[in-house]
């Protein structure tokens, strides 16, 4: 009788016990997380405690800037934009050493641990995608569902689209590229006209200007354009432009990992895309939760070619998600 009376106390104590919370309640604001190198910057836009989007930018080398065209997401969920470390407002460097994926790794890790996140919905842009599935690969814990937007898993497999789009280009544009890919001359005039082409058809097709979020920022140097990114960090590690990779990300394969993702995946790739839309297909089909939307007339940067598209599928993918664990 005295065990089963033990028993019952322990019982009773356990049950008091308060259960873990859930998402901190974020607002607006900014703040840096220690990692390897320095401090990586991260800004919060809206508030409350719905699971948030982090927003992963592309390069490598580029900013969070493109984070703040999430901002018609928010509603009553937080986003979270980071400065990768070598660029925008986070530490800056040319410390090779710290360019391996892991370490990247890590930085998304120690902005989520910051901020106390238990759970939270991770979206990369380009290499960003990248860096989202060796996240979850790493950390899965915590992560509700994945947008991946004009994924890159596979450096081979981004050669195979960026030469099939380039043979649609003029001959002379064709030209300049295969003489400077065959000789590394890639500071030529031909070259870098060579670059423009293609940038106006594949990656910003619109000439509208970058727009200014609706929603404000915490930091002023967001909102007038002085975050710069890294050129250095983009050339070592991937080289001197989106279809001539040289760097250390020349051998980056990871497709496969797409297997392994468990939870719900929303992938998402403009119409003229370098990340071509039957390529992006191939990938979804290896992922058992799994959607894609094309963005009409829109290239690699489907955020200012298409944006009312693509926020709209990131804000239904989230509020379906969290609607299926209620």
């Amino acid at each position: 009788m005295k065990k089963l009376t033990l028993l019952l106390v322990v019982l009773s104590l356990l049950s008091c016990q308060p259960k873990e919370q859930g998402n901190p309640y974020l607002t607006s604001g900014e703040g840096f997380a220690s990692v390897e190198g320095g401090k990586v910057w991260y800004g919060i836009m809206g508030e409350g405690d719905k699971a948030p989007y982090l927003y992963l930018h592309g390069g490598p080398g580029g900013t969070g800037r493109g984070g703040l065209l999430y901002t018609a997401v928010l509603e009553d969920r937080p986003v979270i934009t980071m400065d990768q470390l070598g660029g925008g407002l986070s530490t800056n460097h040319q410390d090779t050493s710290l360019l391996k994926v892991e370490n990247f790794v890590e930085q998304v890790k120690a902005v989520r641990d910051a901020l106390g996140l238990k759970e939270f919905y991770l979206t990369g842009h380009s290499w960003g995608t990248a860096l989202a599935l060796e996240y979850y690969s790493a950390y899965p814990e915590g992560v509700k569902g994945i947008a991946f937007n004009s994924p890159y898993f596979s450096t081979s497999t981004w050669i195979e689209d960026t030469d099939a789009l380039i043979s649609t280009l003029p001959d002379s544009t064709q030209r300049a590229i295969k003489i400077a890919e065959e000789t590394y001359a890639f500071e030529t005039d031909s070259y870098l006209a060579a670059m423009e082409v293609f940038s106006k058809n594949f990656l910003r097709r619109s000439d509208q200007p970058f727009a200014k979020p609706s929603y404000q920022l915490i930091n002023p140097a967001y909102d007038t354009m002085e975050v710069k990114g890294s050129s250095f960090i983009y050339n070592y590690m991937w080289g001197p432009s989106e279809f001539s990779p040289t760097g250390t990300l020349l051998k980056y394969e990871n497709i496969d990992a797409l297997k392994d993702v468990k939870v719900p995946v929303l992938f998402t790739t403009g119409e003229y895309d370098e990340a071509r839309p039957s390529t992006v297909k191939k990938f979804q089909q290896l992922v058992a939760n799994s959607q894609f939307v094309e963005i009409p007339n829109a290239g690699h940067g489907t955020l200012i070619d298409n944006r009312e598209v693509i926020i709209s599928a990131l804000r239904d993918f989230a509020n379906r998600v969290d609607s299926a664990d209620r």
